[in-house]
């Protein structure tokens, strides 16, 4: 999956220029309930701008309040100008970049801005990663890390006839076993998979309706 595929457009979005008056930006952030937006030149991406970097400017500065808001630009306190990615990456590259801040500016190799990737677009697909929004089984396991163990998993799904709505696995770095969580529709044999499962060697952790 590539950013472009979940990113919110760029008509879709709340931008700033860098010459607007940070008055305006506060009223939008407060308005519309965001906590930070693109700083853009023209379509070129500049950093980005929220309450938390307005108000540290303005507890640095000398000025009142409304001077303050009123006569600087949001160019003139852009930070983060290094929070985008481009639309061609992968998804998984989108992770890093939120433990610090809430929204990812997308750009195209000139830098021109593209669209955004929040929080909550990342949670979606998580969500959707997991199967959270559609009701079944979840079987959590482990496997001893080894060629074929995930083909051998599909084999015996297949032939239980398991309608899969989710797999991931965990521990990548672990050498040694491997966390699988599946999640399958509810059916009237899962005792009878669960069992094939442990004795073709994956360990059962959970089974649990969700």
């Amino acid at each position: 999956m590539f950013v472009k595929s979940i990113m919110k457009p760029a008509h879709r979005s709340y931008t700033a220029k860098t010459d607007d008056r940070l008055s305006g930006i506060l009223d939008l952030l407060n308005d519309h309930d965001l906590q930070a937006m693109p700083v853009l030149n023209d379509r070129k991406f500049m950093g980005m701008v929220s309450k938390e970097i307005i108000y540290r400017a303005y507890f640095n500065s000398d000025q009142s309040k409304e001077v303050f808001l009123n006569q600087t630009t949001a160019g003139e306190i852009a930070e983060n100008e290094d929070f985008y990615i481009h639309d061609e990456e992968v998804f998984e590259r989108t992770l890093p970049a939120f433990k610090g801040f809430p929204l990812l500016a997308v750009v195209d190799k000139e830098r021109n801005f593209q669209g955004l990737v929040t929080r909550f677009d990342v949670i979606e697909q998580f969500e959707s990663a997991f199967g959270s929004k559609k009701k079944g089984i979840r079987i959590a396991f482990t496997s001893e890390e080894s060629s074929g163990r995930i083909e051998r998993l599909g084999d015996i799904i297949k032939s239980y006839h398991e309608n899969v709505i989710s797999l991931a696995t965990f521990d990548e770095t672990d050498k040694l076993a491997r966390r699988i969580v599946l999640k399958i529709e509810k059916k009237d044999n899962i005792e009878q998979f669960t069992n094939k499962l442990e004795k073709t060697g994956f360990r059962i952790l959970s089974v649990k309706e969700v």
